[in-house]
Order: structure tokens, then sequence, then C-alpha cells
């Protein structure tokens, strides 16, 4: 098991980045692709046709953001918490991923680089 944490550094409030991570249709608008999404905690999450899914843990709105992300065949919980902090050019977004299986983990920090904040910095960027 692996751990990730990087920082991303995207032209939008607070506000925006955590309505684009936590609303379905604004989900929708950055990834092109249906999501299931609710800031109920303990309610499930599903993006890009079930390639994500997983479990809402916790919510600060406009500040964070935790959830279990599911493995196959997973004995410890892979947690990933996304922490929002104001910045002059924008919005700082702190990432932490717990428990990456060591098999995925290269697919996970590229999908997080490239797929995820890599989209939604394109999204906001136009």
């Amino acid at each position: 098991m692996k751990d990730y944490k990087k920082y991303y550094l995207i032209p939008a409030t607070t506000e925006e980045i955590y309505m684009a991570l936590t609303n379905p249709v604004t989900i929708q608008l950055w990834t092109g692709e249906p999501s299931e999404m609710s800031t109920e905690p303990g309610s499930e999450f599903s993006m890009w046709e079930g390639a994500i899914v997983g479990r809402n843990i916790d919510f600060e709105p406009n500040k964070k953001i935790i959830q279990q992300w599911y493995f196959d065949g997973q004995p410890e919980e892979s947690i990933v918490t996304i922490k929002l902090h104001p910045d002059k050019h924008g919005t700082s977004v702190e990432l932490r991923h717990t428990n990456i299986p060591d098999e995925d983990y290269d697919e996970i920090t590229e999908g997080w680089n490239d797929t995820y904040f890599g989209n939604l910095e394109d999204f906001f960027s136009l």
C-alpha cells in the first residue's frame, strides 16, 4: 500500500471548486460523464462510468471532502482527503490519498494529475 500527497493550484474560488467536486451536474460539466454524488455522509458515489466508486465520509463546505475509494479485495480502507485553501491565484487544493494498492498506484496518481485535477484545471481555465 502506498500514500500520495500533492497540491494543485486551480484558478477558481474554493466555493467553485467545492461545487465542482460535489454537485453531480457540475461534475458532468468538467468530466463529460454523468456521475452519482451527494454531500450526505455515508452516501455512495460513482464517477467516470463507475471507474471511480466509493463512499462519502465527511464534508466541510468549501473547505474539505473526505471519501473512501473502493478497490477490489482491499483489506484497508483507501481514504481520499481533499482540502481547499484560498490562494491569491484561486484555490490551492491539497490532495492526500492513503492506502493505494501497489499495483494501482501509477494509474491512480496519473489519473489524479491528468484526468481528475487536469480536467478540473482546464475547465476553470477556459
